[in-house]
C-alpha cells in the first residue's frame, strides 16, 4: 500500500485523507445555510443588557 509496510500507518493515512474530504463536503453544503433566527428573549436580553450598560455610564 503505497509502499507503506505497516497497515495501521496506511490506516490512519487514509483516515486523515477521507476527514479531511468529509470536513470539506460539510463547508460545501452549510457553505450559505444563514443563521438561525433571532428570539424574542434574546432580542429582550439584549435591550435589558444595553439600558443596564447606558445606565451605569
Amino acid at each position: 500500500m503505497l509502499g507503506l509496510a505497516d497497515p495501521w500507518v496506511a490506516a490512519a493515512y487514509w483516515l486523515s485523507i477521507a476527514s479531511a474530504v468529509l470536513c470539506l463536503g460539510y463547508g460545501v453544503v452549510n457553505w450559505n445555510r444563514g443563521d438561525e433566527p433571532e428570539q424574542e428573549e434574546d432580542v429582550r436580553w439584549a435591550r435589558e443588557e444595553k439600558e443596564d450598560i447606558e445606565s451605569t455610564l
